[in-house]
């Protein structure tokens, strides 16, 4: 027997012997004969060629070489019942890391939400938020970079699945001082006239398409567009007092010096859905554990009270 035949039971018997100071003892233990239990322990120094016990009068001593390979024996039984263990909770979704894929005014509602929710139920779990675009999380989830992803106006992908979690009504952002400031809410028809602020310019199709479909199914032309990079751009504009801008709802939690947001009026049909994506067929602990609190999101609010 060499030294790579040794198996966790040498270690268990000989660590029973050891504590025991007794084959007879340890044997009684481990519910095992005696005569085994001694041929396994010296099957193991054979195995190591040297001499771990010693017989006494009373029961049996470890040499010097045996309180060593004792404590060693110890620490691999330890490892090997933590790595058991580990394995079971990452396979039950109770640890590991999570690699999210996020983007837009989301960022301000839902995930915070999902997140929080989530590390109260699996503190364990490292997750760790990427900022990427759509086409970036596409990209990504493919690449196995990420294994989920939040954004809005995902189109059919053969190879991933995206579903809807939440859908957030539209509201105009504009100065405190416009025109339209007093109104408690507005129509489509009331902005057409207004220098639109829409965002962003990449990619598309995406929340420029979008409002633009809304108009055109009404009739609208908006007098003039004028296009930048993401929300905060936008917003940021409008509080210069150039034009106004739309947001979600999740985007009505930044709060700006000078903005107020007015709802648009339900019949306008002026909602955005929020989308999360993954592999299709992925079966992955985590991942479902993940998506379920995801997935109750449904319902909740996106805008905050204090917004």
């Amino acid at each position: 027997m060499s030294s790579g035949s040794i198996e966790f039971r040498h270690l268990r018997y000989f660590i029973a012997v050891v504590e025991r100071q007794s084959f007879r003892r340890a044997a009684l233990t481990l519910h095992v004969s005696q005569p085994p239990l001694t041929r396994q322990v010296q099957q193991l120094e054979e195995a190591l060629g040297v001499k771990l016990l010693t017989r006494t009068s009373t029961g049996v001593e470890t040499t010097a070489a045996g309180k060593v390979y004792y404590e060693e024996a110890r620490h691999l039984l330890m490892l090997s019942e933590q790595a058991a263990a580990r394995a079971l909770l990452v396979g039950q979704g109770q640890i590991g890391r999570l690699d999210v894929g996020v983007n837009g005014s989301a960022v301000l509602g839902a995930i915070p939400q999902i997140i929080r929710a989530f590390r109260s139920l699996y503190p364990n779990v490292e997750v760790v938020l990427h900022s990427l675009d759509r086409s970036g999380q596409i990209k990504a989830l493919r690449e196995h970079r990420i294994t989920v992803g939040f954004s809005r106006f995902f189109a059919d992908e053969k190879d991933l699945t995206w579903e809807v979690i939440q859908t957030e009504r539209m509201h105009v952002a504009l100065h405190h001082q416009h025109p339209l400031a007093g109104r408690k809410i507005l129509r489509l028809s009331d902005i057409g006239d207004q220098l639109l602020i829409l965002y962003p310019r990449n990619p598309r199709p995406g929340f420029i398409d979008m409002m633009m479909r809304l108009f055109d199914r009404q009739g609208i032309s908006p007098y003039r567009i004028q296009e930048v990079d993401d929300m905060i751009t936008a917003v940021a504009l409008v509080a210069s007092g150039l034009g106004i801008t739309l947001v979600t709802d999740s985007g009505c939690n930044l709060q700006v010096p000078g903005i107020i947001h007015l709802p648009l009026r339900k019949s306008d049909n002026a909602t955005v859905d929020l989308c999360m994506i993954y592999r299709n067929n992925e079966e992955a602990p985590l991942l479902e554990a993940f998506m379920t609190v995801a997935r109750n999101l449904k319902g909740v609010p996106a805008r905050s009270e204090s917004a």
